[in-house]
């Protein structure tokens, strides 16, 4: 399976005109967006409407410039783009997961208690997470001031073993990869990254 993943566009018109034609051209079989596609939810339907132009599914996920009754909303309204946020989607063997807001938050018990439930689906099958926030000391979530990720998201991954984790948030680390174990950690960006698994 071929996967584009984005992140972090925060509502810029240029930056997601080029997205798509990078869409295009690449031939995914599904689009990814991590989070913070807009500027505090602001142009949410027109800019999520952009990607009806791809003719593929759109799995997303609200970053912290989105509320998800916002998100949910504009996507209801289209008939591709599926906001996949504390929700499981299937398609072939894959589960996609996907949790997101969040900003510099240590714990989240939330996610936490979700951990038995998607671990248990995803026993047979190939586990994907996208979430905004990255995962707790990585070299996907270093700042000056030190590590900023999540401690519940790493605990997410150790627990549950996706094969691939895509974040997004912290603009630092842009097009950076690391890993927890086995599991692959992406930040693909505002300018995109093809991913096959």
């Amino acid at each position: 399976m071929r996967l584009f993943a984005f992140t972090d566009t925060h509502g810029n018109k240029k930056i997601i005109s080029v997205l798509i034609k990078k869409i295009k051209l690449s031939k995914p079989d599904i689009i990814i967006c991590a989070g913070d596609l807009t500027n505090f939810s602001r142009n949410l339907q027109k800019l999520l409407s952009e990607f009806k132009k791809t003719n593929l599914p759109l799995l997303i996920i609200p970053g912290n410039h989105e509320t998800n009754q916002d998100l949910a909303r504009a996507c209801q309204k289209t008939e591709f783009a599926i906001n996949i946020h504390k929700k499981i989607y299937s398609i072939n063997n894959y589960l996609f997961f996907g949790f997101g807001l969040g900003g510099f938050e240590g714990k989240n018990s939330e996610l936490e208690k979700l951990i038995p439930k998607v671990k248990k689906v995803s026993e047979e099958k190939t586990l994907i997470l996208i979430t905004h926030q990255p995962p707790y000391k990585t070299n996907l979530d270093v700042l000056p001031s030190g590590h900023a990720g999540s401690r519940s998201i790493r605990e997410f991954i150790e627990k549950t073993k996706p094969k691939l984790s895509i974040c997004g948030h912290l603009h630092e680390n842009e097009n950076k990869i690391g890993k927890i174990k086995s599991t692959l950690i992406i930040n693909p960006g505002c300018s995109g990254k093809i991913i096959k698994i």
